[in-house]
């Protein structure tokens, strides 16, 4: 079953000859063949941004299923195999379920073009659909206005997490144009919440937001105003409240944490059951993996981080100063990637690069491009084949802290070896 829907999703990358096309034109005449599921799925809360909408949508997913309530998850990209993408109620998609349900769309579809997350989009809905769920929580695939998943009608909560710089050939080449993008999904949704975003957009943001009717609620609000010892500081309407501080690394993950506490408080405004000691417990016990994640290998540490644009840098460069380490760095990124950029802006904080061509992606870096990219910017760097000679690496040499980065692709691939 498994070798069946890798065929069958390779299949429907085909269907287009661009794996991007931003359009809600071709999934709207897909939808109405099937019965337009969009508009029967649970109460929606749909999340866009650059960085972080994983790690919020992790946080209101635990906080709401240790509340009691059933709640669905759609994610992308996925770190291991494709069912990552579909969370029914706390548990990825059977293989047997999404390959039944991948078929159908594809019957329905005829062969007609569609860009392949608009199609396994259509099937999420199905899928979201029969599930009878309290809650779905959308990530949005790329930008917002025209992705697929705002095609739904309408929604309980639109979340803008942090907004910079990627995918500038389909979002524009300014954070206005780019925010202006983001800011499509905020539309027939009951409250929006914003999260901290850089100052050049602030006021850009709250003056697109003044046009609509939604009560709104501006990142300003529920900055996290301290990290103290074992707990971190939330500030929401001139009070302060106190969360344990989440088991994933990075300061920005209070920063996410205090995003999911503001949707807590309104919600519980809104009649919800939601629980204070339970919300704590779930932001303390949620995992992401990939994103700072540490993994225990052969007696050295390993940090995985998927990040892949210049934000995600900076965070990643945080992290290391915070830490004091500086690790040997297995890097590979696609070549529409700011690399040089990337690795400048962590150079201080690492001792070498390994470079690595990420396996099965054509539009990777290759290691001799990378090679150049670290002598531009004074970097020990030496190439690697594959995957195995990495993990080679890791076992015979004294260093004892390694960070994998530059793409969740790459994040995937290895991650799977390492458990």
């Amino acid at each position: 079953m498994k070798s069946k829907t890798k065929q069958l999703l390779d299949e429907l990358v085909k269907l287009h000859p661009k794996y991007i096309d931003l359009s809600l034109d071709r999934l709207k005449l897909l939808l109405n063949k099937l019965d337009n599921p969009q508009y029967r799925l649970p109460k929606t809360i749909h999340i866009a941004g650059t960085n972080g909408k994983g790690s919020v949508q992790s946080f209101i997913r635990n906080i709401l299923l240790k509340n009691g309530y059933k709640c669905d998850a759609y994610i992308s990209p996925h770190l291991s195999r494709f069912n990552e993408r579909i969370i029914l109620n706390n548990k990825e998609v059977s293989t047997k379920k999404l390959y039944e349900t991948l078929k159908f769309v594809k019957k329905i579809n005829k062969n007609k073009p569609i860009t392949f997350f608009e199609i396994t989009t259509a099937a999420a809905f199905i899928l979201f659909e029969q599930s009878k769920s309290d809650f779905l929580i959308l990530e949005t695939g790329l930008g917002g206005r025209l992705d697929a998943t705002n095609i739904i009608p309408k929604k309980i909560c639109s979340i803008l997490t942090p907004i910079s710089f990627d995918h500038e050939e389909f979002l524009g080449k300014t954070l206005k144009k780019i925010a202006n993008e983001k800011l499509g999904i905020v539309k027939n949704c009951e409250f929006v919440l914003v999260g901290k975003q850089k100052k050049e957009l602030k006021d850009h943001i709250q003056k697109k937001l003044n046009k609509f009717e939604n009560k709104y609620f501006y990142g300003k609000e529920f900055l996290v105003t301290k990290s103290l010892k074992k707990k971190f500081e939330v500030k929401i309407d001139r009070k302060k409240y106190y969360y344990t501080q989440p088991s994933l690394n990075g300061k920005h993950q209070e920063e996410n944490a205090s995003i999911s506490i503001y949707f807590t408080k309104i919600m519980k405004n809104m009649g919800y059951r939601l629980n204070v000691k339970e919300t704590n417990t779930a932001i303390e016990k949620t995992v992401w993996p990939g994103r700072l994640e540490v993994i225990n290998y052969k007696n050295k540490k390993i940090i995985l981080d998927g990040s892949h644009n210049i934000d995600g840098a900076e965070k990643l460069n945080e992290f290391l100063k915070t830490k004091k380490i500086k690790p040997v760095v297995l890097f590979g990124m696609l070549n529409n990637k700011k690399a040089s950029s990337f690795l400048d802006k962590i150079k201080k904080r690492i001792s070498k690069v390994l470079a690595i061509n990420i396996p099965d992606e054509k539009n990777s870096f290759n290691t001799k491009q990378i090679n150049e990219i670290c002598v531009l910017h004074s970097i020990e760097c030496e190439q690697i084949k594959n995957i195995n000679d990495a993990l080679k690496y890791f076992r015979s040499n004294q260093q004892k802290v390694y960070l994998i980065t530059g793409s969740l692709y790459l994040v995937g691939k290895i991650r799977k070896k390492l458990l």
